[in-house]
Formats: C-alpha cells, structure tokens, sequence
C-alpha cells in the first residue's frame, strides 16, 4: 500500500504540471494499491479547479478505483490535530496531517508525493520515517 499526496494526483490531471511525466511514469510502474484521503483529494479538486475536464478526470480514476480513499475515525481525526500542533512550525496542513495519521494506524511506510520537505520531517509513531517516491523532485 502506498498512500498518495496531493502534488502527484495535480500532476496527473494537469498536462501543464512540471511533474506530469514523471507521476504518470511512476504511477504506471507501481503495483501496489494507492491509498488516500478525502482531505488529500478536497486540496487536488481545488487545485484542478482551473479545468472541469481535469477534475472530472480525477473522478473517473477515483470511481474506477485507481486510488481508494480513507475516512478519519474520529481518533485519527484527534491524531490530525495532535500532528497539526506538533509541527505547527513548518506548518502541517490537514491533508498531510491526514496521510500521517493514516499511515500510524495502518503502518504505512510509503508515499506517492512531491513535497520532500514536508514528509521527510514527519516522523509517524510506528514507522520512524516515510519511504519517499519518486526518490528525488
């Protein structure tokens, strides 16, 4: 399982993307399942919003199963806030407080994103650090 961050699912739908070739290269060579959140996917449908083609793009690779999306328990949604404070200096904003949570109570040691800085900092009870793809941004 690989949890997916908002930049690469942007760079998808958005041909303009400096990282479309790239994210569509390595989402063809995964084989694992992706995984997100509905925080994750409220940020890549506002970024989309420039194009209805775009998000209705991300619908039919939502609807087809291309990626399946977590609901927060209410303890993750607890844990956001917990994360949210703790690194509230880079700031953390909700969708990756979200990934995190997620990827404490799922051991999730992978993910699909473009912001390096970010995830390379958190550190998800359970795992110690993420497991960055693609390798280098």
């Amino acid at each position: 399982m690989i949890l997916l961050d908002t930049g690469p699912i942007v760079a998808f739908f958005d041909v303009s993307d400096n990282y479309h070739a790239r994210c569509i290269e390595i989402l063809k060579d995964l084989d694992e399942e992706l995984l997100t959140t509905w925080a994750v996917l409220t940020e890549a449908f506002y970024l989309l919003g420039f194009s209805w083609k775009a998000q209705n793009n991300l619908w039919e690779f939502i609807l087809r199963g291309g990626v399946s999306v977590r609901s927060l328990s209410q303890y993750q949604q607890i844990r956001c806030r917990q994360l949210m404070k703790k690194y509230k200096d880079l700031p953390m904003d909700l969708a990756d407080a979200t990934l995190v949570a997620v990827a404490e109570d799922e051991r999730i040691r992978k993910i699909f994103t473009l912001d390096h800085k970010d995830f390379s900092v958190y550190r998800p009870k359970g795992i110690r650090k993420f497991t960055l793809l693609p390798e280098h941004t």
